[in-house]
C-alpha cells in the first residue's frame, strides 16, 4: 500500500513537518520526483532544518528512505544536507537508498539555468537556478546522466561528451560565468554518493510492497507547480501530482490508497506567474512577516494572499485527495476578517474553473468573507478547543471541496498539530 502526501498550492505549504508527523506510520519513505529546489522545513528538538532532496523521514532511525528515479539528483546539495542530518545523531548511510534511474544535476546544468533566465529579462520564470530545468530537459531529450553510471568506468567520458553539448548552448546564450568550481566541487561530492546504497528503485520499492511494507510517497512544490496542470508556462519541470507517484517510483496506480494534500489557510507563491489572490498591502505584509514567508532554499520573500478554494477544489480533484491537512493556521490568528476566494471572474464572467492560461485572461478573484477568531491557537490540543470561528472557517472549506480537513497545524513544533 502506497499513500501520498503532496502540496496543492504553489509549494512551501509545509509538507516536510507532515511527512515527519505521518513517518512514524510508515515503513518507507520516498521521495518521488523534484529537485533542490524544493526545501522541506523540520524543527528537530527545536532545531530548524531544511531537506531538499532527503526524504522527511530520515530523522526516524527505524524508518527506509529513498531518493526515487523521479527525482533529479544534486550532488553537492546532497552532501551539504547529509552533514546537516549527521549532526543531529543519524546516520544516513544506514536507511538511506538512492534509486539508479534518478538523473544527476550537472554543473552546466546549473550554468545553462542560469544564462536561460538571464537571456528572459523581465520575462522570467522564478527559477531557483539550481539546474532542475535543464536536467529534466536532457532526461527527456535522453542525453542525461544518472547515478547508476556512476558504477560504469567511462563515466568521465560520458560527462565530457555532454559537457561539449552543453557548451554549445552557453555559448549560444553568450554565457562567459567561469564554472570551474562548480566541477571540482561537483566531482568531490560524487565520490561522496558512490558510498551509497545505489539500487534498481521499482524492484526495491515494490518488493517492499509485497512484503507487506507501508510506503509513504512524498511529494515537492506544489500541484499548482505541475508541468502539464499548473499555471504554464510559470511551473516547475516534474509531474508534481498524484500520478507523478507511479512515475517517480515506478509503482502501479493500483497500489496508491491515500492521497494526504497539504495547504495552508492561506495562499503564497515564489517567483513569477499568475496569483489571483494575492494581497499586495498591509494584509499581504502580515501573511508575509508573521507566517515567516521567505523561501527556505533562496531566502527569496513569498507572494502572500487569502486562501484560493477554486485553484485548491482544481488540486483535488486531479490528485484524487481523500484528505486534507491545512498549516500555518495560527498565523491567521490575528487576523479581525479573513477572505476566501470561492470563484473568478473571467473577462467578466463569474466562474469556477482554471482557465487554460491564467495569465492571458482578466481574471480577479470573488471572495466571501469570514470573522477571524483573534485567538492564539498555538497551545489548543484538540479540535473541540478551537474558536468557534475558526471551526465555521474549517466547516465550510470541507462543505467547499467535498474533501475533508483531517488535520490542523496550529505551529512550527513536531506536536503543534491537531486532529479535526
Amino acid at each position: 500500500m502506497v499513500d501520498v502526501i503532496l502540496g496543492l498550492q504553489w509549494g512551501d505549504e509545509g509538507k516536510g513537518k507532515i511527512v515527519d508527523f505521518f513517518a512514524k506510520n510508515y515503513d518507507v519513505i520516498a521521495r518521488f520526483q523534484g529537485g533542490p529546489n524544493a526545501g522541506h522545513t523540520l524543527y528537530v528538538n527545536d532545531k530548524k532544518v531544511v531537506l531538499h532532496q532527503i526524504p522527511s523521514g530520515i530523522f526516524h532511525e527505524d524508518k527506509t528512505n529513498l531518493i526515487g528515479n523521479g527525482v533529479v539528483l544534486d550532488a553537492v546539495t546532497l552532501k551539504k544536507e547529509c552533514k546537516a542530518v549527521a549532526e543531529f545523531g543519524v546516520d544516513y548511510k544506514k536507511n538511506l537508498f538512492i534509486s539508479e534511474r534518478a538523473h544527476l544535476i550537472l554543473p552546466t546544468h546549473r550554468a545553462l539555468d542560469k544564462a536561460s533566465e538571464l537571456s528572459k529579462g523581465n520575462d522570467k520564470i522564478g527559477s531557483t537556478l539550481k539546474g532542475i530545468g535543464p536536467a529534466y530537459m536532457d532526461k527527456t531529450g535522453r542525453n542525461g546522466l544518472r547515478v547508476g553510471d556512476l558504477l560504469d568506468k567511462n563515466f568521465t567520458t560520458q560527462y565530457i561528451k555532454l559537457r561539449l553539448k552543453h557548451q554549445r548552448l552557453l555559448d549560444n546564450f553568450n554565457f562567459q560565468e567561469d564554472i570551474s568550481a562548480w566541477e571540482e566541487e561537483f566531482f568531490e561530492a560524487l565520490e561522496f554518493l558512490r558510498e551509497f546504497k545505489i539500487v534498481n528503485g521499482e524492484y526495491f520499492i515494490n518488493e517492499k510492497l509485497n512484503a507487506g511494507k507501508k510506503v509513504l510517497a512524498e511529494g515537492a512544490q506544489g500541484s499548482m507547480l505541475d508541468v502539464d496542470f499548473g499555471t504554464f508556462p510559470f511551473v516547475t519541470s516534474s509531474s508534481t501530482i498524484s500520478a507523478g507517484v507511479c512515475t517517480g517510483l515506478g509503482v502501479a496506480p493500483q497500489k496508491i490508497k491515500e492521497v494526504i494534500g497539504i495547504t495552508k489557510a492561506y495562499c503564497t507563491r515564489v517567483g513569477s506567474g499568475p496569483f489571483p489572490t494575492e494581497l499586495l498591502d498591509d494584509k499581504g505584509d502580515f501573511l508575509r512577516n508573521a507566517g515567516n514567508e521567505f523561501g527556505s532554499t533562496t531566502g527569496r520573500p513569498r507572494r502572500c494572499g487569502w486562501i484560493d478554494l477554486v485553484a485548491l477544489q482544481f488540486a483535488c480533484m486531479i490528485n484524487g485527495v481523500t484528505q486534507i491537512v491545512m498549516t500555518k493556521a495560527d498565523i491567521l490568528d490575528g487576523l479581525e476578517e479573513l477572505q476566501v476566494c470561492n470563484s473568478y471572474l473571467v473577462n467578466g464572467e463569474e466562474k469556477n474553473y482554471i482557465p487554460f492560461q491564467m495569465n492571458k485572461v482578466d481574471l480577479k478573484a470573488v471572495y466571501k468573507a469570514f470573522k477571524g477568531w483573534h485567538t492564539d491557537i498555538s497551545n489548543v490540543k484538540d479540535f473541540s478547543s478551537m474558536p468557534q470561528e475558526m471551526k465555521t472557517y474549517i466547516s465550510f472549506l470541507n462543505d467547499f471541496l467535498k474533501v475533508p480537513v483531517k488535520y490542523i497545524s496550529n505551529g512550527p513544533g513536531r506536536n503543534q498539530i491537531v486532529s479535526a
